[in-house]
């Protein structure tokens, strides 16, 4: 009892250590239990992946391969990390054959994805920008028509993955996150995304699948992380600093567009056999034969461009893989031309919304619906495009919608769920 007593004087007298102590304890207890948690889920992840990689195949099928495009710098240079403790067990658990190529600057992977031999699976690990560059590389490739045909994987590293949240679930725990996305693509759920071709005049095209953004909410955001002492007031603040700047902020240009297009019936994946020679020749021979008194030249239809004077504080050129309804009948992207009448107040409100959601067309703005676009700026326009959140110098450019153009795994209740609102 007395050594009760002297334990709980000497606590007493000395009660900032004694509260020091007790929540580094709990602190520490949260972390070890976090911890244990995470380790659960890494281990049932790989159970599960277990199961795949346990199913017979016929001797003369060869296993599937599996191509991995890494970013270690994403996540502040945490994704290799991440990768090889929660996605790459699960990956070769699963009988696949992976090969993990790591890029080493920004822009490799466009030109590692030249050189690139066949695969079965695309995976990309990172972030939005990694992103960016597989797809563009594998566009650019003199061969797309065949290689976009490949399934592709996304395991979300990076800071910013605007695609996860419409391939998988939402969750707060990372390795949770992490370990869902690499199921999904065991799984073998895909869904079909649009894709943006972006093509100034003389560059190469770089390709999209969120879209593009010009004006004054994507430059202050970007400035943000130079606020990082004002800890969640960043990101006011680099608004509010923004308006410092000439006020009211006008980009203006010209922007013509053509309106949506009819979507065609989904092709069939297993194509009919080609027919012999003999019987291609005689039906060429035909068709020539009996085409050949009624030849009448055609009169092409002109394209219907409309035209817009722009005015704006910003502009967003965004696909419809946001809210993707995989029943729709017209194919179209989705352009929206902000109001330049804000006042400052609404400027810094309207751009902590534009960080969560980059996208979102503001009450007010000009919406339009378009499969083709041309962006004329005029010259000494300066700046920059935020694609799929990578910079980019301001230019005129064509953005056309290549529509359903790659598809990605996806978890499987996420489809279930976009084709029973699709129903509703």
């Amino acid at each position: 009892m007395a050594g009760a007593v002297k334990v709980l004087t000497t606590l007493r007298n000395h009660w900032k250590k004694t509260t020091f102590g007790v929540c580094l304890l709990s602190w520490g207890g949260h972390w070890l239990y976090g911890r244990h948690c995470d380790n659960l889920l890494r281990r049932a992840a790989c159970q599960e992946a277990q199961a795949f990689g346990n199913e017979l195949i016929p001797s003369s099928m060869p296993l599937k391969k599996a191509t991995v495009f890494l970013n270690p710098a994403a996540c502040k240079g945490k994704a290799r990390n991440l990768f090889e403790k929660n996605a790459a067990p699960i990956l070769h658990l699963s009988g696949l054959d992976v090969t993990v190529v790591k890029t080493d600057y920004e822009g490799q992977a466009k030109k590692l994805l030249e050189l690139m031999e066949n695969t079965d699976l695309i995976i990309i690990a990172g972030g939005d920008g990694t992103v960016q560059e597989v797809i563009t590389g594998l566009l650019r490739r003199a061969d797309e028509a065949v290689f976009s045909k490949i399934p592709i994987g996304f395991i979300p590293l990076g800071k910013t993955c605007t695609l996860s949240n419409t391939l998988y679930p939402e969750s707060t725990n990372q390795v949770q996150h992490i370990t869902n996305a690499t199921l999904a693509i065991l799984k073998g759920e895909t869904v079909p995304l649009d894709v943006l071709q972006i093509k100034g005049e003389k560059e190469q095209p770089v390709f999209a699948v969120t879209g593009l953004r010009w004006g004054s909410y994507r430059d202050a955001g970007v400035k943000a992380s130079k606020y990082w002492y004002l800890g969640p007031l960043k990101t006011k603040a680099a608004h509010f600093f923004s308006t410092f700047k000439e006020w009211p902020q006008k980009h203006q240009g010209a922007l013509m567009y053509l309106g949506p297009t009819e979507r065609p019936p989904e092709e069939p994946e297993e194509k009919l056999s080609r027919p012999p020679l003999y019987v291609r020749l005689y039906r060429r021979l035909r068709l020539y034969w009996a085409s050949r008194p009624k030849e009448i030249p055609q009169e092409v239809a002109p394209e219907d461009w409309e035209e817009l004077k722009l005015s704006t504080i910003e502009l967003s050129i965004a696909t419809r893989n946001r809210q993707l309804d995989l029943t729709r009948t017209e194919d179209f992207m989705d352009i929206c031309v902000e109001a330049d009448t804000v006042s400052k107040g609404q400027f810094v409100n309207r751009g902590s919304q534009k960080m969560r959601d980059p996208h979102t067309c503001p009450e007010g703005s000009q919406c339009l619906q378009a499969s083709r676009c041309i962006l004329q700026l005029p010259e000494g326009t300066e700046g920059s495009f935020g694609i799929d959140n990578e910079e980019y110098e301001a230019m005129p450019v064509e953005v056309k919608l290549l529509p359903r153009k790659l598809r990605f795994f996806c978890d499987p209740r996420m489809r279930e769920q976009m084709l029973r609102a699709a129903v509703q």
